[in-house]
């Protein structure tokens, strides 16, 4: 019920028209895996409930919207994610640096499919 109504409170106060979302990739630690998933879940019942349109990146794809190549190690996103949004300093914890990265890629999303207009 945490990750819901936190959720569900922020939501209400920023009114998001949006949500980007990052696919989950298994990796050596599978009872983490298990965690996350069931986070992702909660977060995309969440969006549902509240109407907010989602989407979801490959880490690949947040990789290249914010660096220009899919390859680009983590410290390298956590970096450029600070300079496009002008920070002084690389957000913190990673997590935060994760969701600002995948608020880039939706951006760019956002902005690539107007351009089209779509």
């Amino acid at each position: 019920m945490q990750v819901y109504d936190g959720l569900a409170e922020i939501i209400e106060l920023y009114q998001p028209e949006g949500a980007a979302i990052e696919r989950m990739y298994f990796s050596k630690n599978v009872s983490t895996a298990l965690d996350v998933a069931e986070a992702r879940g909660v977060i995309r019942v969440c969006l549902r409930k509240h109407g907010i349109r989602t989407v979801e990146f490959q880490p690949s794809a947040v990789k290249i919207a914010v660096c220009g190549t899919g390859n680009a190690e983590k410290k390298q996103v956590q970096k450029m994610t600070a300079v496009l949004l002008g920070l002084k300093e690389v957000p913190k914890p990673d997590d935060a640096a994760d969701g600002l990265a995948l608020a880039i890629a939706l951006a760019h999303t956002k902005v690539f499919a107007e351009k089209l207009g779509k």
